[in-house]
């Protein structure tokens, strides 16, 4: 009796293919098509996914995605302030901006519709008779006031820190601690400006989370052992600047400083075995703070 010839192996996921390659994992046969280059030898492509799924990503020292070497945030934020200053300079169709020397479209520090509507504001009457504020439950304000500016002078330079502190920042807590420390120093800024600016005294500006990324710079390079002496000058020069030109919000930027700094302490020294909760739980309650002190002014303005 003959034996019949052996047969030749052909790769599993092409079965009209032809191969003598193995798969160095699995040992199932694989065509040229399928060959994904390993340290040794070939693997299929299911290897390979199932390879990449049992690493575990990388981390920064603070428990954050690796990704934030990229800037992404940063650069969204950035894109966002650009774009609401246009809307803003779209807004001011009658030119009232312009009157007064600050420029059309408050190219010079002049407000407009849109960051009439979206700053920080106690409680006023609008020369149209209707009542504006937070404490009319206007609570929006306290988030969309840091996004919006007096002026492409007042947005350029807050982008500028912003580029500046928020690449370092966010490359070293990744990309959701940072996005979390931004809006959270922002809002902190934009509650002490509600708590201690004058009830019709509008503010607006990316400063209040600017000021909490200065915080936050030299407490995450303190925790990392690195310089911070080119850091603290250029802090003191911006509070020199906070309390000694006129329009500018004491409160605001004192607030997001502060806020900022206590954001940036729980991100910084949560304990590893426990480092995501303890961050995520440090941050709500800040936020929880924020809440109350919010309650508590709004109560005193209506009362």
């Amino acid at each position: 009796m003959s034996e019949s010839p052996p047969t030749t192996p052909v790769c599993y996921r092409h079965p009209g293919r032809e191969t003598y390659v193995r798969c160095t994992r699995c040992d199932r046969p694989i065509c040229p098509e399928c060959m994904r280059e390993a340290s040794v030898g070939h693997q299929c492509p299911e290897c390979v996914n199932e390879g990449r799924r049992s690493v575990r990503p990388a981390r920064t020292a603070f428990g954050g995605g690796a990704a934030g070497r990229h800037g992404y945030v940063t650069k969204g934020i950035i894109a966002l302030n650009v774009l609401l200053m246009l809307l803003s300079i779209a807004s001011d169709r009658g030119g009232d901006a312009a009157v007064g020397g600050s420029g059309f479209g408050g190219l010079m520090g002049g407000s407009t519709p849109l960051t009439n509507w979206g700053s920080v504001l106690g409680l006023a009457v609008f020369p149209d008779g209707t009542i504006n504020g937070i404490a009319e439950g206007q609570w929006y304000r306290l988030v969309t006031a840091m996004f919006l500016h007096y002026g492409v002078i007042h947005l350029l330079l807050n982008m500028w820190a912003l580029w500046v502190l928020g690449r370092s920042l966010e490359a070293n807590l990744g990309p959701l601690r940072f996005g979390a420390l931004y809006l959270i120093g922002g809002l902190g800024g934009n509650v002490a400006a509600y708590l201690f600016s004058a009830q019709n005294s509008a503010t607006a500006g990316a400063s209040t989370a600017v000021f909490g990324l200065f915080a936050a710079l030299i407490i995450i390079e303190r925790k990392m052992g690195r310089d911070i002496s080119q850091v603290i000058p250029i802090l003191v020069i911006n509070l020199v600047f906070t309390l000694t030109v006129p329009g500018i919000s004491i409160p605001g930027h004192l607030g997001g400083l502060l806020v900022g700094a206590l954001m940036a302490l729980v991100l910084a020294y949560a304990p590893r075995g426990r480092r995501t909760l303890v961050q995520a739980a440090g941050g709500a309650i800040i936020l929880l703070v924020l809440l109350v002190l919010v309650l508590v002014r709004t109560a005193y303005l209506l009362g």
